[in-house]
C-alpha cells in the first residue's frame, strides 16, 4: 500500500523531471543555453511579486479545469469538452455580471452560481447522451466545444457588446479584482478565485473520498456492471459525473470573466484552459491535492516562459515542447512503474 502511494508521487514527479531533461536536450540541440532557459523560466514565475501574482493568477483557472477533467475521469468518464465548459461559464458570469446591479455579497455568487450551472448544463447533454444512447463522451465532448465557441461569440456580437467584438466591463460589485492584491504584488491581476479554486479541489475530495455518493461515483468509474448488480443508478451516476465535471469548469470560466479580464470577448479560437487541464489532471494523478501542485507547475511554466526569449533568446514554443514532453513521460508511467519496480528489487 505505502509503496503504491509513493509511486503515486514519484511517477508525476520523475515525469517533470524526465520532461525536463529532454527539454535541455532540445534546448542545446536548437543552440540555446538550457540554463540560462530554465533560470529565465524560474525567475519569470517567482523572480518578484508581480510575477508570483501572474503565477498564481495562472494557476487559479488551471486547477479548476484539472479537478473538472479529473472529476470525471475518476468516474470512468473522458470529459474533452472542458474548454467548451469553461466558454460558456465565462459567458454566463459575465452576462449576470454586467445585467444586475446587486450588492456584492449576492451579486458575486449569483454570477458564480451562474456560471457553474452553465458549465453543467454543457456537461449535461452528453452525460444524458452517454447514460441513454451509448453515445462516446468523447465525441460529444469535441463537438460541444466548437458548439460553445461559435455561439458565445454571436451572444457577445448581439446582446452583450456595444463595440462587437467585446463586452462591457463587468459591476464592481461581480468583481473577483482584490485592492489588496494589486497593492503587494504591483498590479499583477492576480485576483481573489485562488480561494475559490482551493476550496472547489476540498470539496472535489470531500465528495469523491467521504461521502456515499463519492463511493457510488468511483464505483460506477470502476465497473458498470457490477454497480448495477449492487443496485446503484448507473445512468443517474453516469449524467451526475458528468454535471459536476461540467460545473467546475463552468467556474474556471468565472474566474477569466469576473477576475483575470472582467469581461468576455469574441475569440478566434480555444483559450486552452481546458485542454491543458488535461495535462494538469493526469500530472496531478487525478487526485484534488496533487492538481494544486500540477496546476501551480502550468501556471509557473506558462507565465514563466513569458521571460525567456527577453532573458535567455529561447522562444516560447519551446515551453510547449517541455510541455508536452512531461505529458509524454506521464503518459509513459508504465516504463516508469517498471523502472521504479527493478530499481526497489536492487535495493532490497
Amino acid at each position: 500500500m505505502k509503496s503504491n502511494r509513493l509511486q503515486q508521487f514519484l511517477i508525476p514527479l520523475l515525469a517533470v523531471l524526465l520532461g525536463m531533461i529532454a527539454g535541455s536536450i532540445v534546448m542545446l540541440a536548437s543552440g540555446y543555453n538550457p540554463i540560462a532557459g530554465f533560470y529565465a523560466l524560474v525567475y519569470g514565475a517567482f523572480g518578484d511579486t508581480y510575477y508570483i501574482g501572474e503565477t498564481i493568477r495562472q494557476t487559479t483557472p488551471y486547477i479548476l479545469t484539472g479537478l473538472a477533467v479529473a472529476f470525471a475521469f475518476r468516474t470512468g468518464l473522458f470529459n474533452i469538452g472542458v474548454e467548451g465548459q469553461l466558454i460558456v461559464g465565462w459567458l454566463a458570469a459575465v452576462w449576470v455580471g454586467v445585467s444586475f446591479d446587486l450588492p456584492k455579497i449576492i451579486h458575486l455568487p449569483l454570477a458564480l452560481l451562474a456560471a457553474a450551472l452553465a458549465g453543467a448544463l454543457w456537461g449535461l447533454i452528453p452525460g444524458v447522451l452517454k447514460a441513454y444512447l451509448k453515445v462516446h463522451e468523447v465525441i460529444i465532448t469535441i463537438m460541444m466545444n466548437y458548439i460553445a465557441l461559435h455561439v458565445t461569440n454571436a451572444i457577445i456580437r448581439s446582446v452583450l457588446s456595444d463595440e462587437g467584438f467585446k463586452s462591457k466591463p463587468v459591476k464592481e460589485s461581480a468583481s473577483l479584482h482584490s485592492d489588496f492584491f494589486d497593492a503587494i504584488t504591483h498590479h499583477s491581476t492576480m485576483h481573489y478565485g485562488i480561494f475559490i479554486a482551493v476550496a472547489a479541489a476540498f470539496v472535489m475530495w470531500f465528495l469523491l473520498e467521504r461521502t456515499t455518493k463519492g463511493f457510488e461515483l468511483r464505483a460506477v468509474g470502476f465497473n458498470q456492471h457490477a454497480s448495477q448488480y449492487a443496485g446503484m443508478n448507473v445512468r443517474a451516476n453516469i449524467i451526475l459525473a458528468m454535471v459536476i465535471s461540467g460545473a467546475f469548469a463552468g467556474v474556471a470560466g468565472a474566474m477569466e470573466g469576473l477576475g483575470t479580464f472582467g469581461n468576455i470577448s469574441t475569440k478566434a479560437g480555444f483559450t486552452g484552459l481546458g485542454f491543458d487541464g488535461i495535462a494538469v489532471a493526469l500530472i496531478g494523478g487525478n487526485n484534488a491535492f496533487g492538481i494544486l501542485l500540477s496546476a501551480l507547475l502550468f501556471g509557473a511554466l506558462k507565465v514563466g516562459a513569458l521571460e525567456m526569449p527577453s532573458s535567455a533568446g529561447v522562444p516560447t514554443e519551446l515551453v510547449d515542447i517541455i510541455i508536452a514532453l512531461i505529458i509524454f513521460f506521464v503518459a509513459s508511467s508504465y516504463m516508469i512503474r517498471w523502472l521504479l519496480s527493478r530499481w526497489q528489487k536492487g535495493a532490497e
